[in-house]
Parts: structure tokens; C-alpha cells; sequence
């Protein structure tokens, strides 16, 4: 099996809540909608995004042979 690098597609802001989806078409991250409304958070806040050192984007299994 090889290694797969997988970015994250959903973040959240640990301070206000505000909810971005990744949109490959927009090449950038996305305000998410609920219910018809933006779920934009504090237009103030330094976001702490939840993607952080727990976070793993790698995935399966290096090959070891050699």
C-alpha cells in the first residue's frame, strides 16, 4: 500500500464558531451555510482553526522494502 496525503476539508474556529468548507471549483475555503444562514462567527476573531498537531493528513502504509 502506498502513502496517501489527505488536506483537510472542514475547519471550525475553536473562539467563535465560525464553520469553512474546502471548495476545489474555488480553489479556497468556503463559508458554510445553515439553514440559508453563514455560519460566519466573530468577523473579529483571529481563528484558531481545530486543524492542529492531531490532525493527520497521512494515510496507509509506507512501503519498506530496500
Amino acid at each position: 500500500m502506498s502513502v496517501e496525503i489527505v488536506p483537510p476539508t472542514r475547519r471550525i474556529c475553536e473562539r467563535c464558531g465560525r464553520t469553512d468548507v474546502w471548495d476545489a471549483d474555488a480553489d479556497n475555503w468556503v463559508i458554510v451555510e445553515e439553514d440559508g444562514e453563514r455560519k460566519t462567527g466573530d468577523r473579529h476573531c483571529i481563528h484558531e482553526w481545530d486543524i492542529n498537531g492531531q490532525y493527520n493528513p497521512i494515510t496507509g502504509e509506507l512501503d519498506r522494502e530496500g
